[in-house]
């Protein structure tokens, strides 16, 4: 046997805990990324920290937090207890230590498991702490997780008690990234909403709820709800409720103040407690799709040992919480219907509508079925993957792309990943389905097989890909199909978006090379820094579409490097207005701001 291949005991490693987190940081904050995607990486930093303030509030000390971020670095202030002096350095930077294993500290602490803080010091090339209890404080300073200085002593100006820290995330880990401060502000909104009282100061601008979920409801529905926001709130359970004539249901859920982006037992738990309330008050055995059809709700619980699926927290997994909040929520429904009778016979009206709406449904569904069957037994125009998002772990990187025509498919088909990349080619484009009933999906035999293919007929849940990235011309007419197809998901399918499913493509309009180099460039800066930098003889090829691009070059633009990006609406109250501006009637204005931005964007 050769030396290469031996294993002994020099081969064993020892890594300090700090350098596991940099070694293997997917494992503490999910994902890495730029910046261009509220999950990344740096975000989760940031939140690391807030929670630390969030959770001195939860427990009663301190009213205020200060947040800057500015140039790449993080400052945060809150006006807790401070971190005790003696163990600041400890706290900071070694694994399994802090106050949040002991409930007669924390009792509702998002972050219980003594990593939080401990990565964003490992994952930082600059990260200070600074600690002030009683007229003292205590500062340490860190790089890349390795204490360079420390000192202590007494203030020589009176501050209030609390902790600072400061820190810039390592670009050798991160890359080049940048904060999105509209990301920033939507979770400090969270933030503010589910700590009713508490004052956020975020970039000199003040954040503060005094109605808690129920300020959160007003802000996402504005003044398309069909009746009044229902409130509700105890010491352990919050929950804001309403219906509005959107298509599909809106959560927004929340566990000792982290959201919880894919749910878990507590939402299920409230959508059923949510029911039983329902048919109480009513004496009725509505169906749960009717009562739940354009339902727009809220839930934060307060748990003292929280588990979830993930260091990120995305999903909660505790199944002894169901009993108690199916109950609560069901006896708080039941009473705000009781107490609001005028908002229960609207509500009524809903589920009665939604009622008529399914019976309609299904008789046009039954009709699509049998037609489709005439068609063919699978669905036409789609190139499916063998995994798909219910495989677990092989189907995380499930993706779809929808493009425009067979040309732009047939360069996917031949460089696509078959194990998890699926293709779904448009005849065409798509109907303009604003301002329709869903019963038009299954008149349009386009928009009913897209529908299929995504596994999404009956409920988002039953969605068969992580990820719907709409693959579309860089032009007039690409980027019209990408409208109709977002007006297609927000008119039916929200979820998918505020979920975070939907994509763009990006892929390059200009080829740069020369005998020795190619560079692809997604922009006319991108175009002219690569024909500096090859030389004036080089040779500059124009894309016009997708399927320009060979197959052999397009492997490498839905591989590891693909440009995605995603698809987000900052409340879903403004959903409405923009599809009225953009796919509703050809109003002057509407003409006017097209001719202006979307003729420069292309040319």
């Amino acid at each position: 046997m050769t030396s290469k291949n031996s294993y002994d005991e020099s081969k064993i490693k020892t890594l300090s805990s700090l350098e596991h987190i940099r070694l293997r940081t997917g494992m503490y904050i999910g994902r890495l990324g730029d910046g261009s995607n509220p999950d990344d990486g740096i975000y989760i930093l940031l939140k690391e920290v807030i929670d630390n303030a969030i959770d001195e509030y939860i427990m009663g000390y301190g009213d205020a937090i200060d947040i800057e971020v500015k140039d790449g670095t993080v400052k945060v202030r809150d006006y807790g207890r401070g971190i005790p002096l003696g163990k600041l350095v400890e706290c900071v930077s070694v694994i399994n230590t802090g106050a949040k294993y002991n409930d007669d500290v924390f009792q509702f602490s998002v972050g219980l498991n003594g990593v939080g803080t401990k990565a964003v010091n490992a994952l930082s090339s600059h990260f200070r702490v600074v600690a002030i209890r009683n007229g003292e404080f205590a500062e340490a300073v860190f790089k890349q997780g390795v204490l360079q200085q420390e000192r202590k002593g007494k203030l020589k100006e009176s501050q209030r008690d609390g902790t600072y820290v400061e820190f810039t995330p390592d670009r050798e880990i991160f890359g080049d990234y940048q904060f999105n401060l509209e990301f920033i502000e939507k979770r400090i909104w969270n933030y503010a909403y589910l700590n009713a009282g508490l004052t956020l100061r975020f970039n000199g601008q003040i954040y503060k709820s005094e109605q808690g979920l129920l300020d959160l409801l007003k802000e996402e529905t504005g003044s398309e709800v069909i009746y009044p926001v229902g409130y509700y709130k105890s010491e352990r359970l919050e929950i804001a409720f309403t219906h509005t004539n959107n298509y599909g249901e809106e959560y927004f859920s929340f566990v000792n103040g982290q959201y919880t982006s894919d749910g878990g037992t507590h939402l299920s738990a409230f959508k059923e407690g949510f029911l039983k309330g329902i048919q109480a008050y009513f004496k009725k055995d509505y169906k749960s799709e009717d009562v739940r059809e354009g339902t727009t709700a809220a839930i934060a619980v307060k748990l003292k040992n929280p588990v979830f699926e993930s260091q990120t927290k995305n999903k909660l997994g505790n199944s002894d919480i169901r009993p108690w909040i199916v109950q609560e929520v069901k006896t708080a429904v039941e009473d705000w219907l009781h107490k609001n009778t005028e908002a229960a016979k609207q509500l009524e009206l809903k589920i009665i509508a939604n009622e008529k709406l399914r019976t309609e449904l299904n008789v046009v569904k039954k009709e699509a079925r049998e037609a489709a069957k005439k068609i063919a037994l699978k669905i036409p125009k789609l190139k499916d993957c063998k995994y798909h998002l219910e495989d677990g772990p092989k189907g995380a990187e499930s993706t779809i792309f929808i493009t425009e025509g067979d040309s732009a498919a047939g360069s996917m088909v031949s460089s696509r990943d078959v194990m998890t990349q699926a293709i779904f080619a448009l005849r065409g484009k798509p109907e303009n389905i604003y301002g329709k009933k869903r019963t038009a999906i299954y008149k349009n035999e386009e928009l009913y097989n897209m529908m299929m293919a995504l596994g999404i007929e009956n409920d988002v849940s039953g969605l068969r890909y992580a990820k719907i990235v709409i693959a579309t011309d860089a032009d007039f007419d690409g980027f019209h199909i990408r409208n109709l197809l977002l007006t297609f998901f927000l008119s039916f399918f929200e979820e998918l978006v505020t979920q975070g499913h939907v994509f763009i493509l990006e892929t390059p309009l200009f080829r740069v090379r020369n005998k020795k180099e190619t560079r692809y460039c997604y922009s006319e800066k991108e175009r002219d820094e690569a024909v500096k930098a090859l030389g004036s003889g080089c040779e500059v090829t124009r894309f016009k579409g997708l399927g320009e691009i060979s197959p052999k070059e397009f492997g490498q633009f839905i591989g590891k490097d693909m440009r995605l990006v995603p698809v987000t609406i900052n409340t879903l109250k403004a959903v409405p207005q923009v599809l009225e501006f953009y796919m509703g009637k050809n109003t002057p204005e509407r003409r006017d701001y097209i001719m202006k931005n979307l003729i420069a964007d292309v040319t």
